[in-house]
């Protein structure tokens, strides 16, 4: 199997997998990117190149993509690591593991708005509109919410996006409790990038 991890980051041990998850366009990659200058190893093939709607790279590791049918044997590799997952997939993963997960959470809004911009990178078009797009996602996240919630084998974290863009240092820190691993905040810290905050949505106070 061609995957391996990166950087050279500390194992965090204890069997537990970290997963970084959301929905597409919440901020999943940045945060796999916070994590592996935090110190910790990645797990991704980096068959997805770095592109202009993720000009840091995806992070992603193809094979996750099949834990629908019930591969999850990569996951071995993936012990004391950390992956990405999406949302929709999560309900697949073995429960003979321990999971730490990292939830992002987006306004919607920025969502649909980025999803739509790398559709149109990609000479591609959306066959739902942005009410019915938004709808999907609500009912998604109202169901996986409470579903993570009864499940035993995992924790989660949740990262609220826009926040963190603002004021990443609380965050870090949150992290690093969270995992109970000792990760170089400084480093990420440096990670979200304003300039990069291209889909942005003014929210009213």
């Amino acid at each position: 199997m061609n995957f391996f991890s990166r950087p050279n980051g500390k194992d965090t041990g204890k069997g537990t997998v970290v997963v970084v998850s959301g929905l597409p366009r919440s901020g999943t990659s940045m945060m796999m990117k916070m994590l592996a200058e935090g110190g910790l190893p990645i797990v991704t093939d980096e068959l997805r190149r770095a592109d202009d709607d993720n000009p840091n790279g995806y992070f992603e590791l193809e094979v996750v993509r099949q834990l629908k049918e019930g591969n999850s044997t990569w996951l071995k590799e993936a012990n004391g690591k950390v992956v990405k997952v999406i949302s929709a997939l999560l309900e697949y993963l073995p429960g003979e593991y321990q999971y730490k997960v990292i939830f992002m959470e987006r306004e919607s809004q920025e969502t649909l708005a980025s999803q739509k911009k790398m559709l149109e990178h990609r000479g591609q078009t959306s066959k739902m509109s942005d009410e019915e797009m938004e709808q999907q996602f609500q009912r998604h996240l109202a169901a996986v919410k409470p579903w993570l919630m009864r499940q035993p084998n995992m924790e989660v974290l949740y990262i609220k996006y826009n926040k963190l863009m603002a004021e990443p240092e609380p965050f870090c820190e949150q992290i690093a409790d969270f995992l109970g691993f000792p990760l170089n905040q400084t480093r990420m810290r440096a990670v979200p990038d304003k300039h990069l905050y291209r889909n942005r949505v003014v929210l009213e106070k």
